[in-house]
């Protein structure tokens, strides 16, 4: 047996150079309830992985352990190559190399547009101002606000402010980009301009890891669909093979309840 995983690992050493995010056995309980069970996940550079599930499933959970917003029980977690650090300089070193959306915007409500996108390159990057001014502007225009650069965040609709949270994420040159349920909290007519900034990301060759419930989303930018169910993996597949034919009767069940309203 042992020959056989050190032929394997032999031939694993070439891609493994482009796994970017590695989940190896991952528990994670909030009490008795055990929401992370075993999750074995790996997702390549430049790959875009669209996690979706009924409610409860773990998704959200999954996504924030990546950049340790949620502790784990066991297994192991590691970026590019590196485990997860516990906490201090390298955690926050980490964090600025996963850029996270999340459902609500997160955006300093005292700062201007400008000074939420540039805040993180000079306090975390060291980034000088000028410099940093100058990609903020760079990134709104990129993500469709850059006429809102010196306004507040209240003075934006919700879908603006979204995508200031994502200039934001992405000022910071990180490797890989979480996605926590962007569009959940934004009216209907917004979805779209969010959603039209991420696919962008993805054609520009963005990893993300991608929370949601948009399954035209996933139809259309996943490179990879991950089906969870009561804390597993119950599933993976292409758009493509996931949706004209999920394996599992538990995503059957899912995508009969979703797709036929």
């Amino acid at each position: 047996m042992s020959g056989v995983s050190v032929t394997k690992a032999a031939d694993d050493a070439a891609p493994a150079a482009d796994d970017l995010v590695v989940l190896s056995n991952v528990n994670k309980h909030f009490g008795a309830l055990h929401v992370l069970q075993d999750i074995d996940l790996t997702i390549a550079r430049g790959e875009v992985v669209v996690v979706i599930g009924p409610s409860g499933s773990g998704k959200s959970t999954l996504c924030r352990t990546i950049n340790r917003l949620e502790t784990i029980d066991s297994g192991a977690i590691a970026i590019d190559g590196k485990p997860l650090p516990q906490e201090g300089k390298e955690l926050a070193r980490l964090r600025a190399d996963v850029g996270m959306v999340f459902q609500s915007f997160n955006l300093f409500a005292h700062k201007t547009v400008l000074e939420n996108v540039t805040l993180g390159q000079i306090k975390v990057r060291k980034a000088d101002k000028a410099a940093a001014e100058k990609k903020g502007r760079e990134l709104l225009d990129r993500v469709g606000v850059g006429s809102q650069a010196d306004k507040y965040p209240a003075q934006l609709s919700g879908g603006q402010q979204q995508r200031v949270a994502i200039a934001r994420a992405l000022a910071m040159d990180p490797k890989v980009m979480l996605f926590d349920e962007p569009t959940s909290a934004l009216d209907p007519e917004m979805i779209n301009e969010v959603l039209e900034a991420m696919q962008q990301l993805a054609r520009d060759g963005m990893t993300m890891v991608v929370v949601t419930h948009e399954m035209g989303f996933a139809r259309s930018a996943a490179n990879r669909v991950v089906f969870m169910a009561d804390g597993k993996i119950v599933e993976q597949a292409t758009p493509d093979q996931f949706f004209s034919n999920p394996r599992s009767d538990r995503a059957k069940d899912f995508l009969s309840k979703i797709l036929h309203h």
